[in-house]
């Protein structure tokens, strides 16, 4: 959420409907993990429900990724930013860029999970991915 007070809402609603829920929890999966998916499924419902977040319709968003050699001068060190310009790169990109990068890199999904979350193709959410690291990688090497 770009919006603390967004996020303490959609974290306590989370909480709430995975209490009201919790009869439906069969320990196939740790609970923290049932209560983490519910908590991101929360979270996207929510930019979906509300007019402020543009969300865009991933199937209609395909790229042809070609494989480029980089050269290790072009390779940038990112060591030394800090967490939050990360962060703030990250929020800075388009809708569908942004949610991947985070359910990727911070929420620590794999790629066929994220592609059922966002219910879009495995191969949709695999060039997105590539494509948003790519513009990360350049909104970073302008700070």
């Amino acid at each position: 959420m770009k919006d603390e007070h967004f996020a303490e809402d959609v974290m306590q609603e989370g909480f709430l409907k995975a209490f009201t829920k919790i009869n439906d929890f069969k320990q196939e999966v740790a609970f923290g993990a049932w209560l983490k998916r519910i908590i991101v499924n929360n979270s996207i419902d929510f930019y979906k429900k509300n007019n402020q977040f543009k969300t865009e319709d991933f199937e209609k968003t395909l790229y042809k990724l070609e494989e480029n050699d980089i050269d290790e001068q072009e390779k940038l060190d990112f060591n030394e930013l800090k967490v939050k310009q990360v962060l703030d790169a990250i929020q800075s990109l388009k809708y569908n860029y942004s949610m991947v990068l985070t359910l990727f890199y911070i929420e620590g999904y794999d790629q066929e999970e994220i592609s059922e979350i966002l219910k879009i193709s495995y191969a949709n959410c695999r060039t997105t991915l590539s494509r948003a690291k790519e513009n990360l990688r350049k909104k970073l090497s302008e700070l």
